[in-house]
């Protein structure tokens, strides 16, 4: 499965979202109003419930809590077709007996999920409308519910725009700013990433080989982020410049250690940009829990880069 574009993180930010879902959830309740109808926001490991038509005393279902998502019927909704998934009778169906005890749990016996997807593929999570009982389900309230869930779909689109690097769809400068203010209480650190050798890779294959690079580059700095459990965020400033935000303290060591695992991920390149000889090198500035500015920071982290390129490049330095 393929974890989300949208963090639950980035939610937060968008504007009228709370607004917006109540709409939602109370379109698709006129639709089958006698559902608890829930949206839920998936990551790679979990389905997270958003928000609740209404508080239903007979399903143990509330607002704000998170499942592991392989024991949730959500997670057999086939995305990629965006069918939605129904159980009329959820006690007659021998596919989900590995599922059975959770349902019994929660008093949900039947089951609409409507899958959330963005238009590049992406998956964001489900309209759900559940019931305690066996229920049936006609085609033209799926139909409609459908319609409600491709209307929110767009909403995730137009508000994620002003989030995202159209290229890499790493957050941008703007989400850099509005994050570090939510955080600006707990200690951090900026490590400022400009690639060595890029300018070449445009001259001699060209931008569209440049910006399969950048993609990569934002690809594999989103996997370092995994490989090393980083509460962090990867921005693009544009160009070749990338920006990881840890909002957490490292010790100079840890992030000694992280500088050098990011030289080794973003120096091995295929055959064909060896000519080029691509690389990376890394500004790091490390900050108090409080008083840090983020322009102050980042032009820090900018003199950092600069004596990493002047020590020859493929390395990083300390402010």
């Amino acid at each position: 499965m393929v974890i989300l574009t949208i963090t639950i993180q980035e939610l937060h930010l968008y504007s009228n979202f709370n607004e917006l879902a109540t709409d939602i959830l109370s379109l698709a309740k006129e639709i089958l109003p006698d559902r608890l109808l829930f949206l839920s926001a998936f990551t790679e490991e979990e389905q997270v419930v958003l928000q609740l038509s209404e508080e239903n005393e007979d399903i143990a279902i509330k607002e704000g809590m998170s499942l592991n998502l392989q024991d949730t019927v959500c997670c057999r909704i086939d995305f990629h077709s965006g069918m939605p998934l129904i159980f009329e009778d959820i006690s007659k169906e021998p596919c989900l007996n590995d599922l059975r005890e959770i349902l019994t749990d929660v008093n949900i016996n039947s089951y609409l999920g409507i899958p959330i997807v963005l238009r590049n593929g992406r998956i964001f999570g489900t309209l759900c409308a559940v019931h305690q009982d066996a229920k049936t389900f006609n085609e033209k309230s799926i139909k409609m519910v459908e319609r409600i869930a491709k209307m929110f779909s767009y909403y995730l689109e137009l508000e994620s725009v002003a989030y995202r690097d159209h290229l890499t769809g790493l957050y941008n400068r703007r989400f850099l700013d509005k994050m570090f203010r939510e955080n600006a209480s707990f200690a951090g650190s900026i490590l400022f990433l400009d690639l060595d050798g890029f300018k070449k890779v445009n001259d001699v294959y060209g931008h569209e080989e440049g910006d399969d690079v950048l993609k990569e580059v934002g690809d594999r700095i989103l996997s370092i982020i995994d490989a090393k459990k980083l509460p962090a965020t990867a921005v693009r400033l544009g160009g070749d410049e990338f920006i990881l935000h840890i909002s957490k303290h490292l010790t100079n060591e840890e992030l000694a250690d992280l500088a050098d695992y990011i030289l080794l991920q973003l120096s091995a390149w295929n055959d064909r940009l060896q000519d080029v000889n691509l690389s990376v090198s890394v500004g790091i500035v490390p900050y108090e829990a409080s008083g840090s500015n983020l322009d102050s920071l980042l032009k820090k982290a900018d003199d950092a880069l600069y004596e990493a390129k002047n020590s020859g490049k493929n390395t990083y330095c300390f402010w």
